[in-house]
């Protein structure tokens, strides 16, 4: 199953915000989204969900346009973490992961199954010891790790996640990274919008990198994630290099005068 973008432009408040972007995601790999801020990232995350329809120009879904799909089968499919994630139910984090299965909830309601999947959720989030506690009384990072896991519950094929790290401790960012990866593992095709380039060439098996609405590198990490597209895209001097353990090591250094 693909998901692909075509030409896809969008104006917002007369400022265009995309402007006829082509790209295509991959099934089983992590493709990490970079550019600065208001480069296109989160509208271009939010067109791929399904939730903006581009003003031209085509999402697709195996082929087929993604607007042409019943939402509920497209949340079957598409699971979105989105950057402002507010919770504004008052229930427990069990009941709100349980939401994430809403999509698969069969005429007789959740099943065996379904618990199977929130379970598994929310103890590979690590928020399985929060299941009974009020999801609005948690921590920001508490209750980052809930939405990951109630996304994760849902066992979407596909995953779009923005700035899933930005509340997340050192450990737990090792850990939702650990989820990502392993979703891609079972086949999942995973989009992570990123600021962290450190991060984000740790995590990325492909890269997408925007600046003022249009893509202007896409391919695997070691081909475009280079001193020259990052300086172009940030308008800093960086250095790119390795750690003690030989894994990516990228740091910005320098504006660009």
């Amino acid at each position: 199953m693909d998901l692909s973008f075509h030409e896809i432009s969008l104006t917002l408040r007369d400022r265009p915000v995309l402007r006829a972007v082509s790209g295509a995601l991959t099934a089983g790999e992590i493709t990490v989204i970079l550019g600065a801020n208001g480069a296109g990232k989160s509208t271009l995350l939010s067109c791929l969900a399904g939730l903006r329809k581009p003003d031209a120009g085509h999402v697709l879904l195996n082929g087929q346009p993604l607007h042409a799909l019943e939402p509920q089968d497209r949340a079957r499919v598409i699971g979105l973490l989105p950057q402002q994630a507010d919770i504004h139910w008052n229930v427990n984090v069990r009941t709100l992961v349980a939401l994430g299965r809403l999509p698969h909830r069969g005429r007789w309601g959740l099943g065996a199954k379904d618990d199977f999947a929130i379970v598994a959720a929310m103890t590979a989030a690590d928020c399985a010891h929060l299941a009974t506690r009020k999801a609005q009384r948690l921590s920001g990072g508490e209750q980052a790790r809930v939405l990951l896991a109630r996304v994760l519950a849902g066992e979407p094929r596909w995953i779009l996640a923005d700035e899933p790290f930005a509340s997340l401790d050192p450990a737990h960012q090792l850990d939702a990274a650990a989820c990502l990866r392993a979703a891609a593992a079972q086949g999942a095709g995973v989009a992570v919008v990123l600021h962290d380039l450190t991060q984000a060439a740790r995590l990325a098996d492909r890269v997408i990198v925007m600046k003022e609405g249009s893509v202007i590198a896409a391919g695997p990490v070691s081909e475009v994630m280079s001193a020259p597209v990052l300086e172009a895209a940030y308008g800093v001097r960086v250095h790119a290099g390795q750690d003690a353990d030989g894994a990516p090591l990228i740091v910005p250094v320098a504006r660009l005068t």
